[in-house]
């Protein structure tokens, strides 16, 4: 099976989900850590900023993946960090 192929049979995760869930995999570095602005994933995948929020919490709902909150030195908020769940355990070059 590949990468993907839980994500996909999981009827629990609606459309939006999955689709994000695939923009932040393809973005995560090898410990599955990315940190894409809410708006960024919105422009780049044509969505609303509204329906990116919902999607991370379908994701995190499901243990697909947390979320921490990360602060400037000078703490101000930056973007999200998002962590994919076993990302490093899952994530193969073949498939």
């Amino acid at each position: 099976m590949s990468y993907f192929g839980s994500i996909y049979s999981d009827q629990t995760l609606t459309g939006r989900a999955k689709n994000v869930y695939r923009y932040l995999a393809d973005r995560a570095n090898p410990d599955g850590q990315c940190w894409p602005s809410e708006r960024k994933i919105a422009i780049d995948l044509g969505i609303s900023k509204s329906t990116v929020k919902r999607a991370v919490e379908d994701l995190k709902r499901n243990g697909y993946i947390t979320v921490e909150k990360r602060r400037r030195k000078n703490g101000a908020n930056s973007s999200l960090m998002f962590v994919l769940t076993n990302f490093s355990k899952r994530h193969t070059t073949t498939g």
